[in-house]
């Protein structure tokens, strides 16, 4: 009905038919059009439950693995870790509970002379979407890639299937689905971050975390200091008097807006008390033998140095790289493949890189420096979980990983929620068992 309407000749050479003669047999093409469309469906149904089946099994059946895993196994069936692309990753998720944004942390990276995920793949040759989007055009980092890799549950090592579909077997438009539709195995693959440090990204991701003015972190009370009356969040505020600057904490609601006792404290009086409370829990913590010794700095140190080393790797890699670029532009030039402005230009472009990775290679073999003399940043968490009580300052990172609120009743009075809280007591009942067990 709908060739003819529109003028269209039909034409099957295999069975026969041309409609330009009277003799077609309508039934016939009628019946076979519903046989194909049969099995066009069947094959469809087995191919879904094929790849279901497979998913619920914990077996990835993605074309692209994410930035940090390779393809392995038996048809490339799990996932396994590649070294490098990891270390970046848990780079990534420690700046973020360190305090700083997703635009620090990428202008860190490519300071730092890390390729992007894209660059990285087609750098390694490694299978990537030739019809995906890159952030930006020359590859770099960007603050969308550091916010995508933070938010993939990959990375602890549930694999998360399924989560797009196609209506019908005849049509190609994707459309996705619901969440709790999706087919999630837990425990699939070896994990790059912990459930803890991921669920610790996600919740700073939804609280207020407003970054200091010319500075690349938040402020260190940002997203979990709330009001003890409404449990609103509070609101920083800088006032000046006679010359002075003074800074506080206020509840934004008020009286007015349905508070009937809003918090106010001024921010010294604050770090002050919050100092206080959080050296007393760790010096209990610290003061437990099988909390100390569940740290090892010096196996530590050693994956640090292992880790900023392939670091420096991988930047004299591409410095190699386009060294040789650079020296092949006058033997182009000479050949008539550039002309003096494309040579010119190209030649300013690799400058630019190798100065770049110096510059990288200089900073990594900076921080080998400052770990062998026991400076490195990443250390000073360790070193405040064992010795808190000598802590000086009170910053970002000890607020980020030991509380999840603070609660202001007055001027005078603060009550700490801290993280932790199971570990914490797992650790005073293990204590106290040591302690009978030794009396």
């Amino acid at each position: 009905r709908i060739f003819p309407a529109y003028g269209v000749r039909f034409i099957a050479i295999n069975d026969n038919v041309d409609t330009i003669n009277d003799g077609a047999d309508d039934l016939a093409v009628s019946v076979k059009n519903i046989m194909n469309e049969a099995y066009s469906r069947d094959i469809s149904i087995k191919t879904r439950s094929a790849l279901e089946a497979k998913r619920k099994n914990g077996d990835f059946v993605g074309a692209f693995t994410v930035y940090g895993y390779l393809k392995t196994g038996e048809r490339h069936k799990k996932l396994e870790i590649d070294a490098y692309a990891a270390s970046v990753v848990r780079n990534i998720f420690q700046m973020r509970l360190d305090g700083h944004s997703a635009n620090h942390i990428a202008d860190e990276l490519n300071a730092h002379g890390v390729l992007s995920p894209l660059a990285y793949k087609k750098n390694h040759g490694l299978p990537y979407a030739k019809k995906g989007y890159a952030d930006c055009e020359d590859s770099k980092w960007s603050a969308t890639t550091i916010i995508r890799i933070l938010k993939d549950e990959t990375y602890t090592g549930t694999l998360v299937q399924g989560k797009q579909t196609t209506p019908h077997f005849k049509l190609k438009n994707l459309e996705t689905k619901p969440a709790e539709q999706w087919d999630r195995v837990e425990n699939a693959h070896e994990a790059i971050v912990s459930k803890r440090d991921y669920q610790l990204v996600q919740r700073l991701g939804g609280i207020d975390t407003r970054t200091s003015p010319k500075e690349s972190s938040v402020y260190l009370f940002s997203g979990v200091l709330i009001c003890g009356c409404c449990g609103s969040r509070m609101t920083r505020k800088a006032v000046t008097y006679n010359g002075h600057d003074y800074q506080y904490y206020y509840c934004p609601l008020g009286k007015k807006h349905g508070c009937e006792n809003p918090a106010t404290m001024k921010q010294n009086d604050l770090i002050a008390c919050v100092q206080e409370m959080v050296k007393a829990h760790i010096d209990s913590v610290v003061s437990m033998e099988a909390v100390l010794n569940s740290v090892n700095q010096e196996r530590i140190n050693r994956e640090l140095i292992q880790e900023y080393q392939a670091q420096i790797d991988s930047c004299e890699a591409q410095l190699k790289q386009v060294s040789a670029f650079r020296s092949q532009l006058y033997e182009n030039l000479v050949n008539g493949f550039l002309s003096k402005k494309e040579c010119a230009l190209y030649k300013q472009q690799y400058d630019q890189d190798y100065n770049r990775l110096e510059e990288a290679i200089q900073k990594w073999q900076e921080k080998i420096k400052e770990v062998t003399e026991n400076r490195s940043e990443r250390n000073h968490w360790i070193q405040h979980f064992k010795q808190f009580s000598q802590m000086e300052k009170l910053d970002r990172r000890v607020v980020v990983h030991l509380i999840r609120s603070i609660k202001v009743i007055g001027k005078t009075e603060v009550l700490i929620e801290f993280n932790y809280q199971d570990e914490y007591r797992t650790a005073m009942s293990y204590a106290a068992e040591i302690k009978q067990e030794a009396v």
